[in-house]
């Protein structure tokens, strides 16, 4: 990333947490254990973003999976992991997402949800460098639109497309790193490796030819 996700500025795109997350039971817990002050002040200073800044969108430009929360009219919840290419989440405008939902195992819980509960949520993670993006908002099933299939689809992944997902922002908010285990991701190693095994050769070589010179 070449900036931080969280932006130090006051826009006029923030929402209050109230208005997403912070109920009255969230802010009596606050209250207990001492947060809520310092979030009451951030509520009337901030927020959190509400449309897709440029950094957000090369954050999401480089994820090959996150994970979506929805619930159904009983509010039990379901948290389902979508992967793919890299990028496969796309930027439609700075309100809206939207990807291919790729065939899988048939359960179809995300895709009923939404048609009882549109609420949804992203969790984007990026393990290497300890950075998550939550995206608040409402979700939809699109199926029979060509023009929008091919948009966010990609003819190099060998996976059929069975509808396209459009994902409205509310919010979006990129918090604390704690916790986060790095992990990287096997070919990014590989590549390294690699490249590092290049380098070796190429000294190995040379340093053969000076010993050469050498002794000859």
């Amino acid at each position: 990333m070449s900036a931080p996700l969280a932006s130090t500025f006051v826009s006029p795109n923030f929402v209050s947490p109230s208005e997403v997350v912070f109920t009255p039971a969230v802010k009596a817990r606050q209250t207990q254990y001492g947060s809520r002050a310092g979030y009451a002040n951030f509520e009337t200073t901030r927020g959190w973003e509400s449309r897709v800044t440029p950094i957000l969108a090369e954050f999401i430009a480089a994820q090959t999976s996150f994970y979506m929360a929805t619930a159904n009219t009983d509010g039990q919840p379901y948290m389902q992991h979508r992967g793919g290419p890299r990028g496969f989440l796309h930027v439609l405008d700075e309100h809206t997402l939207a990807f291919a939902d790729y065939a899988g195992n048939k359960q179809y819980i995300t895709a009923g949800n939404l048609d009882d509960n549109p609420k949804a949520q992203l969790f984007l993670m990026d393990y290497a460098n300890a950075q998550r993006v939550k995206i608040w908002g409402e979700a939809k099933v699109v199926t029979g639109d060509p023009a929008l299939t091919a948009r966010v689809s990609s003819l190099e992944y060998a996976a059929k497309v069975e509808r396209v997902i459009v994902f409205t922002i509310k919010a979006w908010d990129a918090n604390c790193p704690k916790h986060i285990p790095q992990l990287l991701k096997a070919e990014d190693v590989v590549a390294a490796i690699n490249e590092r095994d290049q380098k070796i050769a190429a000294l190995e070589s040379r340093l053969q030819e000076l010993e050469e010179k050498l002794l000859g």
